[in-house]
């Protein structure tokens, strides 16, 4: 069985943020689906959005514009 990796502070920030962003784009008109592909297509940008201190529910509102 594969040790399992324990991720840092920050990376699980980033992800738990992710997740905010996606229901905010559910919220939006987007699918769930369709908004778990969008952040992997876009994981750069939403990165960017994180560590520029946006919330989730500002980065939603700029990637649905």
């Amino acid at each position: 069985m594969a040790k399992k990796e324990k991720l840092d502070e920050e990376t699980l920030a980033l992800i738990n943020w992710c997740i905010e962003v996606e229901a905010f784009l559910v919220a939006g008109g987007a699918t769930i689906q369709q908004a778990q592909d969008h952040i992997e297509e876009e994981v750069e940008w939403f990165t960017d959005q994180f560590y520029d201190g946006l919330s989730p529910e500002e980065a939603a509102k700029k990637a649905l514009a």
